[in-house]
């Protein structure tokens, strides 16, 4: 954990692994194959891929990740979309559920996607993230990795409802942030000096929640180190990871507020990233991924990513 959308070329990751959305004949494509196989060594790949093809469409299998920055690649063979007509919801699903098990078993602790099927093959993009993602999120509810998926264009998952709330609450928010960007008004702290440490008014409220340490870092799309330096008394986390915080732990409005403030921190009504996290607390929306979807269609940072 966590899981995290990230907008990087795949080839050029720091990962245990990248994924190679391949063929099944496991030779060079084009797309994100090729450049797996251009970035690697096309001699060396091509001969590793030569001993283990052909594969099943939803199949996973490992080779050495030669001269790329990760260790390893895992080729699966997502299937060519035909209006789900053979069951290719399940045969991409298959594609995430054996890429992670393979990476899990082989000891890796990190793992970057592209998002499979979605170029030549033809599978529509906003069902095909939704796959993925649902895979993902389903896997690491138990199981430690950090998951990346590489997207290059933006999902469109329109939300009118919260086009209605900025127009009935007459909100004109800024937009401070670029995608994948960490703005500076997301950190600015106000000059608050809080009662009591956020550290133990964390901790009170994942007693009270009764969650285990585990479900609530989970909940936050957090990492658990992350998590462990959450619980010394002198930690001063971002405004993200608070916020991720407010979620796991369902807080109303309120409730958030007062989280935030232990922090230094408030939710503007004149940024969007605060008007969107204001809104969704409000209608009980405590789907972190969900949130993220969200925050992702209106090009905003992403909960779990600090």
């Amino acid at each position: 954990m966590p899981f995290l959308i990230i907008k990087e070329d795949i080839t050029t990751l720091d990962v245990d692994v990248i994924v190679n959305a391949a063929n099944t004949g496991l030779y060079a494509g084009g797309g994100v194959c090729g450049a797996i196989f251009k970035a690697a060594g096309y001699q060396q790949l091509k001969e590793a891929c030569d001993k283990l093809s052909p594969i099943s469409t939803g199949e996973a299998v490992i080779t050495p990740g030669f001269h790329l920055p990760a260790k390893y690649i895992i080729h699966t063979a997502g299937p060519i979309y035909q209006g789900d007509m053979n069951h290719e919801d399940k045969l991409l699903k298959a594609c995430y559920q054996n890429s992670l098990q393979l990476a899990y078993d082989q000891g890796l602790e990190s793992i970057a996607f592209p998002l499979i099927s979605s170029g030549i093959y033809g599978y529509p993009k906003e069902e095909a993230y939704q796959i993925a993602k649902n895979t993902i999120v389903e896997f690491l509810q138990n199981h430690e990795m950090m998951v990346y998926l590489c997207l290059f264009k933006k999902i469109e998952i329109p939300h009118d409802d919260f086009d209605r709330y900025l127009k009935i609450t007459q909100i004109s928010p800024i937009h401070p942030m670029r995608i994948y960007g960490a703005p500076r008004a997301l950190d600015a702290r106000k000059e608050i000096i809080p009662e009591e440490s956020f550290s133990t008014k964390l901790l009170k409220l994942i007693d009270q929640s009764k969650m285990s340490d585990s479900q609530f870092y989970h909940k936050a799309n957090m990492d658990r180190r992350l998590f462990s330096k959450l619980r010394k008394e002198d930690y001063q986390p971002s405004k993200m990871t608070a916020i991720s915080c407010c979620i796991a732990l369902s807080l109303s409005l309120e409730e958030s507020e007062d989280l935030l403030a232990s922090a230094g921190y408030s939710l503007s009504k004149s940024i969007l990233f605060d008007c969107i996290i204001r809104y969704c607390i409000q209608n009980q929306q405590y789907d972190i991924f969900a949130i993220n979807d969200m925050l992702l269609f209106y090009d905003q940072n992403l909960l779990g990513q600090n």
